[in-house]
């Protein structure tokens, strides 16, 4: 009995890639914070963290959407 994946070896590959890419979104956005409580800190406001990491792991959850509704290559058998 042969046993089928469920996806091809790209889609899997775009999928770790996407995966890849949320995750250096939430890394992008860890930090900001100072260590005594009542100082505040506008190093939260950067665009690191406002702009650039959120739209990472949005680009992050279409890589990963693609991947999974990418249909796979097959050869025309005529």
């Amino acid at each position: 009995m042969k046993h089928e994946f469920l996806f091809h070896k790209t889609n899997y590959k775009i999928l770790l890639i996407g995966i890849g890419v949320i995750a250096l979104g939430f890394i992008l956005m860890i930090g900001g914070g100072t260590d005594n409580p009542s100082e505040f800190s506008e190093e939260i406001f950067s665009f690191r963290r406002i702009r650039l990491a959120p739209a990472l792991v949005l680009a992050g959850i279409g890589i990963t959407l693609y991947s999974i509704f990418k249909a796979p290559k097959t050869p025309n058998n005529d």
